[in-house]
Formats: C-alpha cells, sequence, structure tokens
C-alpha cells in the first residue's frame, strides 16, 4: 500500500492478546501499515455488502436456482 498524502492518527482500545498478536504479526514499527491494509480490505468488504443490498433492492433476491447455475459455471469446480 502506498501511503497517503494526508493522514490522521488515531486511538484505538483493543483487547491485550489482540494487540500482542498484531505486534507480533506486523513486525515493529510496522503496526500501522498492517492496520491500514487490515482497514482497506474490511472497508472494501462493507462497499461490497452495500452493493449487494443495493442490487437485491433494485433486482430481487439472488435465488437458489440463479446461485447454482453460478457456482457450476465458478472456475476451478
Amino acid at each position: 500500500m502506498s501511503e497517503s498524502a494526508h493522514t490522521d492518527k488515531l486511538s484505538v482500545t483493543v483487547p491485550s492478546e489482540v494487540a500482542a498478536e498484531l505486534r507480533s504479526r506486523a513486525g515493529r514499527g510496522n503496526v500501522s501499515a498492517y492496520v491500514t491494509d487490515a482497514l482497506i480490505r474490511q472497508l472494501e468488504h462493507d462497499r461490497l455488502g452495500d452493493l449487494l443490498t443495493e442490487l437485491a433492492d433494485v433486482h430481487g433476491p439472488v435465488t437458489e436456482e440463479e446461485l447454482a447455475r453460478a457456482r457450476a459455471e465458478w472456475p476451478g469446480r
């Protein structure tokens, strides 16, 4: 991830065991980058959920038949 020209400093509170694993996985000095990458992935996930909700509102829910057809056409199946 490239660093943005503008950044905001945030403060978060997490359980101690989560913080310990974060520090272990992120490495010294890389916690902010690790958390930023995780937040970007979550925000993308949230936006996809918003899109699915909007599509269902406009076109109706996906039927089991449509899901089965899509799964059958998915590569690697």
